[in-house]
């Protein structure tokens, strides 16, 4: 990289001190065509040195400044005028001065930092190798990209399901797509935290700062927008990630072109909320769904290693594998947890911590109960209203409260019946207006991914580590007097 930069500095001093100078005493003599196709012959082989460059620098995923190839195609223009003209005499002032212009603009356009710029940048993260659901999903939105009807593409699914790995893989995978595939190769491609609670200014300065835009810290969200339009619509395409959607986002108030109106450019979201791949008019949604047993258990004894090969611990990995019910952030956390742990008791223990919907230690509680609670939390939002609005609209928290009393699936009529019983579902005259606040509730959970469909036709269940999450949640943050879940009592005993 830097014998490149070197290269192009040196070229420009070339120019500035060779050429230019010589450009000048055509002008004064612009007789003497046989200088003139002397300095055209070195323009020549110095266009096409730079070319040769620029063509290294973007195999290497390295980006050239449009000025650059913008001086490439004048100077390359500038030859064919020569080749057409040499018997033209009467033109060569024109030609010269022409000449004389390019030669002058050369040293100030060539500007070597954005070469910094990668097409791609390697964002670090799990590699997916080996996992068969998480490649075919990446193939899946490898072929949504090319997909010319497809300009928006949701990926959601539960907290901790592999969304953000995934996407991260993809972003990784399109360092190795080449340049001539044009589908693929996209001019840059950019990623973008989303932050919590949603900040324009603070995604402007993301994307700014991988455009390597420079951008006044006072300036106002609507002139830096302006200015990311701008840079953006010079990219024949661009890729836009933007990870862990929380609320929708308007495109239009960040200066991020819209991708139907920029030709090969895409937009993915990911999101636990399927609301928000509807808010923000996604063209396809991928619902990342968990491991299958065979896969939960590849990743597991990934994650705890020999250990779970030991006679006396393997039936024990199992039964802890089976708990995390195939979610990835579970499985990799909890075994990377118990990596090295030889004590058969170390193990029953977790065992029966996850059992009893509690985390074994502080890594499980920071970096899945947590995770997964946050999406819990993101109800109170709804819960904020008046006391006399919740009277009539219901108490969606206590809805899913009780989902997680049930260990299987339960029949969505059944379980609006209970609701509407427990008085849940607000005030209603009718058990119509019930029925319909019920099923409102319920498909709200389930595009938060709080509740899933069952196997069975109207019949809803709740992810094992989700349940064990909320009643979590409910011991450690709920009101006792108030709390509908106890803590080692099963459902027959709460009932009874």
């Amino acid at each position: 990289m830097d014998r490149l930069s070197n290269a192009v500095i040196v070229v420009g001093k070339f120019v500035c001190k060779c050429i230019y100078p010589k450009i000048e005493n055509i002008v004064r003599f612009s007789s003497k065509i046989e200088n003139v196709r002397e300095e055209i012959d070195k323009l020549t082989w110095l266009r096409e040195d730079i070319r040769v460059m620029v063509q290294a620098a973007e195999r290497e995923g390295y980006k050239p400044k449009p000025n650059v190839l913008k001086w490439i195609e004048d100077a390359h223009e500038l030859e064919n005028e020569w080749k057409a003209m040499q018997e033209r005499i009467a033109t060569t002032k024109r030609l010269t001065f022409k000449l004389k212009e390019v030669g002058k603009s050369f040293g100030s356009n060539l500007v070597v930092e954005d070469y910094l710029m990668k097409r791609v940048e390697f964002i670090p993260g799990p590699s997916i190798e080996g996992q068969s659901t998480a490649t075919r999903n990446l193939n899946k939105i490898l072929q949504l990209l090319e997909d010319n009807k497809v300009c928006i593409i949701g990926v959601w699914g539960k907290g901790g399901v592999g969304k953000t790995t995934l996407v991260k893989n993809l972003n990784n995978e399109l360092l190795k797509i080449k340049v001539s595939n044009s589908k693929l190769s996209f001019g840059v491609v950019i990623w973008v935290t989303m932050p919590k609670p949603i900040d324009i200014r603070k995604v402007q300065e993301q994307i700014a700062r991988r455009l390597n835009l420079k951008v006044d810290n006072e300036g106002n969200i609507i002139s830096i927008a302006s200015k990311i339009y701008e840079r953006l619509k010079q990219e024949k395409s661009f890729l836009l990630i933007l990870d862990d959607v929380w609320d929708a986002i308007n495109l239009d108030h960040v200066g991020v072109p819209q991708p139907k109106a920029h030709t090969g450019s895409k937009v993915i979201i990911t999101s636990r909320f399927l609301d928000v791949c509807k808010k923000m008019k996604t063209d396809t949604k991928m619902n990342i769904s968990t491991l299958d047993e065979d896969e939960s258990w590849q990743l597991f004894v990934e994650s705890a290693g020999d250990v779970t090969n030991l006679e006396d611990i393997q039936p024990l990995a199992k039964e802890i594998a089976e708990e995390c019910g195939g979610l990835p952030l579970a499985i990799t956390v909890i075994g990377a947890s118990l990596r090295g742990k030889k004590r058969v008791e170390q193990w029953k223990d977790a065992l029966e911590s996850l059992r009893m919907s509690e985390p074994h230690n502080k890594s499980v509680e920071e970096k899945v109960y947590m995770v997964i609670k946050s999406s819990f939390d993101s109800l109170e939002s709804q819960d904020s209203e008046s006391s006399s609005v919740n009277k009539k609209r219901g108490d969606i928290r206590s809805c899913l409260l009780y989902c997680s009393l049930y260990p299987a699936a339960i029949s969505t009529d059944d379980l609006i019946h209970c609701w509407w019983a427990e008085g849940f579902l607000g005030e209603h005259n009718t058990h119509e207006e019930a029925y319909n606040r019920g099923i409102t509730m319920i498909e709200s959970l389930k595009d938060t991914c709080l509740l899933q469909e069952a196997h069975e036709i109207d019949y809803v269940k709740m992810h094992d580590v989700v349940r064990d999450v909320v009643r979590w949640t409910d011991n450690s943050y709920g009101d006792e007097h108030n709390s509908i879940i106890q803590a080692g009592v099963g459902l027959a005993g709460i009932l009874l």
